[in-house]
């Protein structure tokens, strides 16, 4: 075996480092988990508001189809102004989950990144 006099380091400084790698290893991964449930929370709540939407929706049309076929306008009922608002509140809600993730999720995965190289 050669002699590698000067590659070690002297006794107890290499566990120290372990135990300091080790520190940042499980605060790292403390860190990971919130941000994955701070997401499960964002989408859990994005997903309850747009079951809501939808599924009042689906309760108007069982129970209530005359009003819905009421007339707005020419042309336009309350069905259908309704079925449109439940289109665009899939988009507000996507909107909002990608503003969401660009400016808190993105930013903070890239910061974990780079703080574990």
């Amino acid at each position: 075996m050669p002699d590698r006099t000067g590659d070690e380091a002297p006794p107890g400084i290499g566990a120290e480092r372990d135990a300091d790698l080790e520190r940042i290893a499980a605060q790292h991964q403390e860190d990971l988990d919130a941000l994955a449930a701070r997401r499960a929370r964002v989408g859990a709540v994005l997903t309850a508001v747009m079951l809501v939407v939808y599924f009042g929706f689906i309760l108007l049309i069982a129970f209530n189809k005359d009003g819905l076929g009421e007339l707005v306008t020419d042309g336009l009922s309350w069905g259908m102004l309704l079925g449109i608002i439940v289109v665009l509140a899939t988009w507000v809600l996507t909107w909002i989950y990608v503003g969401w993730a660009n400016r808190k999720y993105e930013p903070e995965i890239q910061r974990l990144k780079a703080e574990r190289r």
